[in-house]
């Protein structure tokens, strides 16, 4: 007799935004469909394998990563220096081990350098030339800012520097990356990337490194990993918020994620979530005219969108 396979979920997302099929483009539009279909893939065969969570949203990760159409890793967008500075955290729901980067400038997967932060030191969170140093202390690849650099998003840095007054929501078309995901056995993974706001000053960062705030894993409750207003997020502590409503209140993954975002509204901030439970259910909510986002279960075909009407 063989053994069953293994039942799991995984939903990522690639930003929340002012996307529509105008300002984004036919050409855009398919290679942002094709990234999330292969970052999808990447996780899922993870999971199809038997294998770990955190190994599949850290996978999932890396492809997003590492496609330019996204701002995380090659793609990110420029502070107001002119440098490419990237925030990275991963967290694991089975025994609440994080790792989280801010501010790394050299290291090509900054999702590879948080992983590597959660399992081979004693510390959570490193920051600027300190963790990129324990990026080539123990071997994750490094890169040079050309790798990092597009012309897209040089282009959105002179437009942000001649109109400094330009309201958050119609400069963001692309952004933060992430990836929630079940195993088999249950266990919960998050895992989030990003290059922070475009035009950003004073060593800003937001959510997305922030355990708690843009990721949180929690066997007990649920994964989540945020995208948008970072300032918003962390005001509110969403990721673990979401949790601990599941968690002590007994609220549906769904009913938390619907709330915190309505929450996140209600303070004047934009954005989404995505949110998977023990249970293998998972899903998403935002607040913005579209999010990149995709979905895979065990039992049913993959899921991907754009804009909110799908």
């Amino acid at each position: 007799m063989t053994d069953p396979a293994p039942t799991w979920t995984i939903v990522i997302h690639g930003g929340a935004g002012s996307m529509t099929p105008d300002n984004l483009g036919a050409a855009e539009e398919a290679a942002a469909r094709q990234a999330l279909a292969a970052a999808l893939e990447a996780g899922a065969a993870i999971l199809r394998s038997g294998g770990a969570s955190l190994d599949a949203v850290q996978a999932a990760v890396r492809v997003l990563e590492d496609d330019p159409h996204f701002n995380a890793g090659r793609g990110s967008v420029f502070t107001a220096e002119g440098r490419i500075e990237c925030d990275a955290a991963i967290m694991d729901g089975a025994n609440l081990d994080a790792g989280a980067v801010a501010g790394v400038r050299s290291t090509k997967n900054p999702i590879l350098l948080a992983r590597e932060v959660m399992d081979r030191s004693t510390h959570v969170f490193l920051a600027g030339v300190g963790a990129d140093n324990f990026g080539r202390a123990h071997d994750i690849e490094a890169a040079e800012p050309s790798w990092f650099e597009t012309p897209e998003r040089r282009r959105q840095l002179d437009e942000i520097l001649a109109n400094p007054d330009m309201p958050f929501d119609s400069a963001m078309k692309y952004g933060t990356v992430g990836a929630v995901a079940v195993d088999g056995d249950g266990h919960v993974a998050s895992a989030t990337s990003t290059g922070g706001l475009t035009g950003k000053k004073w060593g800003r960062v937001g959510d997305s490194p922030l355990i708690g705030a843009g990721t949180y894993a929690d066997d007990r409750a649920a994964a989540v990993s945020c995208t948008g207003a970072g300032e918003y997020f962390i005001r509110l502590g969403v990721a673990h918020e979401i949790c601990a409503r599941v968690r002590l209140a007994g609220w549906s993954i769904e009913d938390a994620a619907d709330t915190l975002i309505d929450e996140l509204g209600d303070l004047g901030g934009k954005g989404g979530v995505i949110v998977v439970s023990p249970d293998g259910s998972g899903g998403w909510a935002f607040n913005t005219k579209a999010m990149y986002r995709a979905m895979a279960m065990h039992d049913s075909a993959p899921e991907i969108a754009i804009y909110g009407h799908e």
